[in-house]
């Protein structure tokens, strides 16, 4: 799937804002190392590199494109084009972080075991995942993708059900961890512009479905989504849009 880095950081602010969060929670000084899984532009490895500028970075990410955009950073990190539904490492890190990525990907319940073992002893396990599926934004792609002519073409295609409760990622770390913290946050974020939050959408969750399709196809198929979602997310007089948006964190000592 072919990801645009300048329609991604167009909500940038946003997008960063949580994984500042997430890193606020990792209490370790000095770790050695760190990856960043699903680093994207470089946007969330750049916290890093600010928190801990002694530490050996690496970048990992399976977008040719939003790795391109990394290297054009100031940010001193080797950056590794891989799949992180397959990635091994032989060595372990201090601090394996993620943010806003695993939602794209499978079976948690081995995968996050499997990162949690490349965890140094006294290192941390930190992501977060989008947890608003069920929110207009999700639940109208899903209902426009089985109303048209493209029903068949887009029966498969998913974004959201890989994420789990909170209680879920407890039950799948409590073993190999000696503490782990989950929360959740509801942001209400404030988006500026016409179509904020189609312009939000286009940069992620909906980059599967519009990519399944071409043509005047994928362009009714985006028009009819976009007016329903307009309707969902109105603009306000003052021109802001306000977008609902929960997000599950997570931090495993080891």
């Amino acid at each position: 799937m072919a990801w645009d880095p300048a329609t991604y950081m167009s909500f940038g602010a946003e997008r960063t804002r949580p994984a500042a969060e997430l890193l606020s929670r990792v209490a370790l000084d000095a770790p050695a190392n760190a990856v960043d899984l699903g680093c994207g532009p470089g946007n969330s490895t750049a916290l890093l590199a600010a928190r801990w500028p002694k530490a050996v970075l690496e970048g990992v990410d399976n977008s040719p494109e939003m790795l391109a955009e990394a290297k054009r950073s100031d940010v001193k990190a080797r950056w590794s084009e891989a799949d992180i539904a397959h990635w091994n490492p032989s060595a372990s890190y201090d601090v394996i972080f993620s943010n806003a990525t695993f939602q794209w990907l499978p079976d948690h319940q081995t995968l996050l075991p499997r990162l949690m073992s490349r965890v140094s002893e006294g290192g941390a396990f930190a992501f977060q995942v989008p947890r608003n599926f069920d929110d207009p934004s999700h639940t109208l792609i899903r209902a426009v993708a089985e109303a048209g002519s493209w029903a068949t073409k887009l029966r498969n295609v998913r974004d959201w059900w890989n994420v789990l409760a909170p209680e879920d990622y407890f039950g799948i770390l409590e073993g190999s961890a000696r503490a782990v913290d989950i929360w959740e946050t509801r942001y209400v974020q404030v988006l500026e512009g016409e179509d904020a939050v189609y312009r939000w959408m286009s940069g992620t969750g909906l980059r599967p479905f519009a990519n399944a399709l071409e043509g005047a196809e994928r362009e009714e198929f985006l028009a009819e989504y976009r007016r329903r979602l307009a309707a969902a997310y109105p603009r306000r007089e003052s021109g802001a849009t306000l977008f609902p948006f929960r997000r599950l964190f997570c931090v495993a000592r080891r």
